[in-house]
């Protein structure tokens, strides 16, 4: 019976994680829970489940909900580490769409448990440091579809003969929109993605095709390949998750129809392999699978964060921290979808990028630049 705590309870992976807890209860229970600061939400989750401890991100909703549950409410960093080392945990699901995520992921690997990986934002802000971590304790899988699809293709493998990964990305649903319309997208169109059911950033992400480029810097610290040789090709259907090309020319992928709760199985169960509640992948009814390049002038932030990928340091932070804040200022429709990489470029160009930083300097260059793309952000609101 492994013991899970799960970062970011109430949104999809949260859910989808308590979905897989109960189809295996008799291998998986629930310790610890957070939010940001959906009260109602993960009241009905600690009365459902009865953790042993809860956390807020958000200290107002924290003390709202103080002597409600029979179990302690903490608040902030300070609580979602408590919640990430509790000693009952075995496994920490981290899945909070933050680069503040970073702090509970380096505390659970520091105390030698399994980290199952959902936020992007932790290895492309500080890849280097987790991966110092995992040197000396603990263990890291990927809840990425994307990400854990390379994982299991690259079981009983050498990855030194890896020749290049490929990820697979829809193509949102601007992938054929002619070029001169992605001014005028709105909120609501970006948020109707043609696949996948996600959180609100990460599905502005997918339209820009940022998560790719976010995605790249994850699996280079992942798996330990540099970026020129991580590749993005458009794959419409969402049935092939990842590739991995050897040396030898053999390619290996990993297929299914797209749904989240098989890697986040994967990753509560690994090594194990068990009966998942999903639909099966029949091969006969699947009329075509095609692939083809990303076009770079249709997404402008794949291009930028491949860029950060090659300036590597504190580049791939300024990058992300830019991208929270233009892509949540997009959402509360004070810019243009194609002002996102717009902000996104010009934090990149005033940065100096620092190799090899500490946390400090992590946490530093993320405020920076999270406070020049809201001047940024002013800047555009004022010229409308």
């Amino acid at each position: 019976m492994r013991g899970v705590s799960i970062i970011g309870a109430t949104g999809s992976i949260g859910r989808q994680t308590l979905d897989i807890i109960s189809n295996h209860s008799d291998k998986l229970r629930v310790v610890a829970l957070t939010a940001g600061r959906d009260v109602k939400a993960l009241t009905e989750l600690v009365f459902q489940w009865r953790p042993k401890l809860v956390a807020f991100s958000d200290p107002k909703a924290a003390e709202e909900c103080k002597g409600k549950f029979d179990c302690p409410v903490l608040s902030g960093i300070d609580g979602l580490t408590e919640i990430a080392t509790h000693p009952e945990a075995d496994i920490v699901v981290i899945a909070i769409p933050t680069a503040k995520a970073l702090f509970p992921t380096l505390a659970a690997l520091k105390e030698g448990k399994r980290v199952a990986l959902a936020t992007k934002e932790v290895l492309v802000s500080g890849g280097h440091l987790v991966t110092q971590q995992l040197k000396q304790s603990g263990e890291l899988l990927p809840i990425d579809s994307e990400h854990s699809a390379l994982f299991q293709c690259l079981q009983g493998e050498d990855v030194s003969r890896v020749d290049k990964l490929l990820l697979t990305a829809s193509g949102g649903p601007f992938r054929t929109r002619p070029l001169d319309e992605l001014k005028q997208v709105t909120v609501e169109e970006a948020l109707a993605h043609p696949t996948w059911r996600m959180g609100t950033k990460v599905t502005i992400d997918s339209a820009t095709l940022m998560n790719k480029g976010l995605e790249i810097i994850e699996a280079r610290w992942l798996f330990g390949i540099q970026p020129d040789r991580i590749e993005v090709i458009i794959h419409p259907q969402s049935i092939v998750h990842s590739l991995v090309e050897f040396v030898d020319g053999s390619v290996k992928a990993q297929l299914s129809l797209p749904d989240m709760r098989l890697p986040i199985q994967y990753a509560l169960l690994y090594p194990e392999r068990h009966p998942c509640p999903i639909q099966r992948l029949d091969l006969t009814k699947v009329e075509t699978l095609t692939f083809e390049p990303p076009d770079e002038n249709r997404f402008p932030c794949l291009k930028l964060a491949k860029l950060a990928a090659q300036i590597g340091g504190t580049m791939p932070t300024a990058m992300n921290a830019a991208d929270e804040i233009a892509v949540n200022a997009f959402l509360q429709r004070q810019i243009g979808f194609m002002d996102i990489p717009a902000i996104i470029e010009a934090v990149m160009e005033r940065h100096r990028p620092t190799q090899q930083p500490d946390l400090n300097t992590v946490w530093e260059v993320d405020e920076w630049a999270r406070n020049f793309a809201s001047e940024l952000v002013q800047k555009f609101v004022a010229k409308k």
